[in-house]
């Protein structure tokens, strides 16, 4: 497993724990989160994702996600993830992790689904 792979599974492993300190710690600082394809800035910052994650992720007490495919290409890696959220809510979500040379996620894109 590469470094990359690591930092992201780390992070996935938290999140399914919804372990906030333990996802956000695989983050950098300066994170930034994008919806494509409109590239649509989402969330600045650890301190915004930590408070996105807390409000609206972590309080759901079915969270989970799913990995189904995972392809690594140098620093990035693509998940394909089968995420419940509620009892009536699951989606399928596809995201793109930068991995710095820090080994921490410096950007992360998120594909929106038709």
């Amino acid at each position: 497993m590469t470094a990359p792979e690591r930092i992201v599974q780390a992070q996935l492993d938290a999140y399914n724990a919804r372990d906030l300190a333990a996802f956000t710690a695989c983050y950098a600082e300066g994170v930034k989160v994008y919806r494509l394809p409109s590239m649509e800035l989402t969330l600045d910052g650890r301190a915004a994702l930590a408070e996105h994650y807390a409000s609206k992720r972590f309080n759901l007490p079915r969270l989970h996600a799913a990995l189904l495919h995972r392809i690594v290409q140098g620093r990035r890696v693509i998940d394909h993830e089968d995420v419940t959220l509620d009892a009536e809510r699951s989606m399928r979500a596809v995201a793109i992790y930068d991995v710095n040379a820090e080994g921490l996620i410096a950007a992360v894109w998120f594909v929106d689904g038709e």
